[in-house]
């Protein structure tokens, strides 16, 4: 599983502190899109499916949430609660975001527009395509 945290330049001062993200140099795609997720109910779950080409980025700016990720071998948890660390995606593997903190906001850079022919929702199907 190549999916890893990668830390983001961060700039310390008395005034408030500044990070950012840059496509090809933090982030290793050219950032087609933007969204984020914020009010989720508690208990509530996101995700929960697969990309056969969009890589993501993923960074907690605010709160927390655990980002689950399954390449249909190993399960690996990420917990993101700072908001100098985003986590890179590849595509293929399956992921799925829960137990969000109260005013928690998920932050998504994605490489590509939305297509919803590039989503797997059976987790049957994307083991079988494994």
């Amino acid at each position: 599983m190549n999916a890893q945290i990668i830390e983001l330049p961060k700039f310390l001062d008395r005034r408030g502190n500044l990070s950012f993200i840059e496509q090809f140099k933090q982030v290793p795609f050219k950032i087609e899109r933007t969204y984020w997720i914020y009010d989720v109910p508690g208990g509530e779950k996101r995700g929960g499916h697969a990309y056969k080409e969009n890589q993501e980025f993923i960074v907690a700016l605010s709160g927390s949430f655990d980002v689950i990720l399954d390449d249909g071998k190993e399960h690996k948890v990420f917990h993101l609660n700072r908001s100098y660390y985003g986590l890179y995606v590849p595509k293929g593997l399956w992921r799925q975001m829960e137990n969000f903190s109260t005013n928690s906001l998920a932050l998504v850079l994605a490489s590509t527009p939305y297509d919803a022919r590039d989503y797997v929702y059976d987790y049957n199907e994307f083991k079988k395509a494994k």
